[in-house]
């Protein structure tokens, strides 16, 4: 899910520093977008900065200023963000929109779900999606639990201070989504580099681009190699079951949008859960409870924490009217998830964590035909990762101060650079 918003903010960035390398400037190390477009993927801590909530509040649909002269519109209330997300024949997400802009071509396209419209995004969801179901997904439960166990077995054996994030919150995402692609492990380690690349922004273009540029030809070459010899990991199943419908670029495309949008997503959630954890240790009982507890638990976390703070940018396709704002043909529609999540139409208190509130129809996911597919296995992992971790390390600390944690300054994916923590 995270990987296809990241392309569309790297094009806009590519259009940005075309325009900018005219005037002569040097902007090898500049960041994607300029600052002041980046409000919407700033945070305080855990919280969207506070003047986000105060527009909310305001105007839940306002203008965005972007550069390029582009006309766009931030959301930022949960029910105009749902209407928004749940416009199929207004909006469109097509990767064509772009083609045109700044030198990008059609043989730019890198596939997958995001950039795509019906008919072609329903034919792609068609066949993916029997992959993702539960009764599918079921068998890589023995899997998660074996792999958690690992990385704590592996953190029991350091010795002082332990990063969670490289530790804990990195692996468990990155291991599992090799056994669901069925690619070798030994490449998870260039896979974590990359997926981690492309989502920061403040590594520029050239690192974004390059990031999902090497993933890609990857991914073609291990889609080579199944086609040879199909194996039983989700690329080697579509290709049984539906090789003559899908060809490699397409196969590709799928595989690294479940690739970088299960791993970093979850690797974040891990990392910030436990963050949120480690700051109110009452949480241990709770997530030491049963699995109604876990579950209410994971669903909060999901809500409040929102780490993917964008949803993909729509492409207004007709003149329309939302929640009273005009929209034109052609506007850059983008919705922000992090603070709809805290809009009080949710519930009360919604700034707050709250373990024991009953879940909400909350945005972590997405919605609409874009809500991202992999959702039930996130939450299987998230599940099964929190009550072993704090089982296993129930006097776990933090090594430094909380106002010490350094997070990410500004990303797609809100998350942490580290998380040093002592065990015993």
């Amino acid at each position: 899910m995270g990987s296809i918003r990241s392309r569309v903010l790297a094009w806009i960035g590519r259009r940005y520093l075309a325009r900018q390398q005219k005037n002569g400037f040097d902007l090898a190390k500049m960041s994607i977008i300029p600052d002041n477009a980046l409000k919407p993927l700033k945070r305080d801590g855990l919280d969207p900065v506070a003047e986000l909530g105060r527009i909310r509040a305001e105007e839940p649909i306002s203008k965005l200023d972007l550069p390029f002269g582009m006309n766009a519109w931030l959301v930022t209330g949960y029910d105009e963000a749902k209407a928004v997300l749940g416009k199929v024949t207004e909006f469109s997400s097509d990767f064509t929109n772009l083609v045109g802009n700044a030198g990008v071509t059609e043989d730019q396209n890198p596939g997958g779900l995001g950039f795509a419209d019906p008919p072609v995004h329903t034919r792609l969801r068609r066949l993916l999606t029997p992959e993702f179901t539960m009764r599918r997904l079921s068998r890589l439960a023995p899997r998660i639990d074996e792999i958690v166990a690992d990385q704590l077995d592996a953190m029991a054996k350091a010795d002082g201070p332990v990063d969670l994030w490289e530790a804990f919150a990195l692996p468990i995402p990155s291991l599992t989504i090799c056994e669901l692609l069925g690619v070798p492990y030994e490449d998870r380690d260039d896979f974590q580099r990359l997926s981690t690349a492309r989502f920061d922004l403040f590594g520029g273009a050239g690192a974004s681009l390059g990031a999902m540029t090497e993933s890609l030809s990857y991914l073609d070459d291990i889609v080579k190699k199944q086609r040879e010899n199909p194996g039983d990991g989700l690329l080697g199943m579509l290709i049984k079951e539906h090789g003559d419908e899908i060809d490699d670029r397409e196969l590709a495309g799928l595989a690294d949008g479940v690739l970088t949008g299960g791993l970093e997503t979850t690797a974040s959630m891990l990392a910030l859960g436990a963050l949120v954890l480690l700051k109110d240790r009452s949480l241990f009982d709770t997530v030491r409870g049963d699995d109604d507890a876990v579950h209410k638990f994971v669903e909060e976390l999901l809500r409040y924490l929102t780490v993917v703070q964008m949803a993909f940018p729509r492409f207004a396709k007709e003149d329309m009217e939302i929640a009273g704002v005009q929209i034109s043909k052609g506007d850059i529609v983008l919705c922000s998830l992090s603070v709809a999540n805290r809009d009080g139409v949710l519930g009360e208190d919604m700034e707050k964590f709250d373990a024991t509130r009953e879940p909400t129809s909350h945005l972590a996911f997405g919605w609409g035909i874009h809500r991202c597919i992999g959702a039930e296995l996130a939450r299987m992992e998230l599940r099964t990762a929190y009550p072993a971790l704090v089982r296993r390390f129930p006097d776990m600390r933090l090594a430094i101060e909380p106002e010490a944690v350094g997070f990410r300054k500004v990303s797609i994916v809100y998350g942490v650079d580290a998380l040093p923590v002592l065990l015993d």
